[in-house]
């Protein structure tokens, strides 16, 4: 069985100001919540959920409410990033293939059809049209990730991370192997990501471009916006 793990802790502070103390995953998107719908959409085709909680956690459970969810709890939110989020659900990194993305981000089944399609041991999904206004972005050669970063050289990236990513096979083991290494140097201010980021030189990671396909990482209000215009939400 596929497993996915998607990260919920943080507090999301870029779009605290415009919604307060509600966490970006659990903003209403028409009637549900945008992690309501994300979780939905995975139980639906079968896959085992697992969501890592911090910030306002109760919120979160609240909007999964009667949903088959296993929870595990980063008690030190405030003081670690994704990979320390990461760590607390580090016993699920097993099996066979294992979907790992970021809570507030909206996708819908096609995309969810892509991941599942994919037969390569570790592919991160990017979007070739959103270089300009993109937030992490990659410079991928042949369908390899060669570079990356924040705020990186529009000049020098192709595409933009979407925050999602398809780990399968022995890669999964060797994931975990690489995230109990890097907490145990200390890095848990690290993303997750970085787990794979720091393996671009010894094999290849894999890019899917999914320009053309709707996707959207609430970092700011904008963000929210475009979910609500695509679904067609009057605000």
């Amino acid at each position: 069985m596929t497993k996915a793990i998607l990260m919920a802790a943080g507090r999301g502070t870029r779009i605290s100001r415009a919604v307060g103390d509600d966490c970006k995953c659990t903003l209403d998107i028409g009637g549900i919540s945008l992690i309501r719908h994300t979780v939905e959409m995975l139980l639906g085709a079968d896959i085992e959920v697992h969501m890592v909680v911090g910030f306002n956690k109760y919120r979160i459970m609240e909007s999964l409410q009667g949903l088959p969810v296993t929870y595990h709890d980063n008690v030190f939110y405030s003081i670690t990033n994704s990979l320390g989020s990461l760590w607390f659900a580090k016993d699920e990194l097993d099996g066979d293939s294992v979907i790992l993305g970021n809570a507030d981000v909206f996708w819908e089944k096609q995309i969810l059809s892509i991941l599942l399609e994919e037969k390569r041991d570790c592919v991160m999904l990017c979007d070739s049209s959103r270089v300009e206004q993109g937030d992490y972005l990659f410079k991928v050669v042949d369908d390899k990730i060669v570079s990356f970063g924040k705020g990186m050289d529009c000049q020098q990236a192709n595409c933009e991370y979407v925050g999602l990513v398809m780990v399968q096979g022995n890669m999964v083991a060797k994931c975990k192997e690489r995230l109990l290494q890097m907490m145990e140097w200390q890095r848990v201010c690290d993303w997750w990501e970085q787990i794979l980021y720091s393996m671009t030189s010894e094999r290849p990671i894999w890019a899917k471009d999914i320009a053309g396909v709707f996707w959207a990482e609430i970092d700011y209000v904008e963000d929210y916006e475009r979910i609500l215009a695509y679904r067609g939400v009057k605000k």
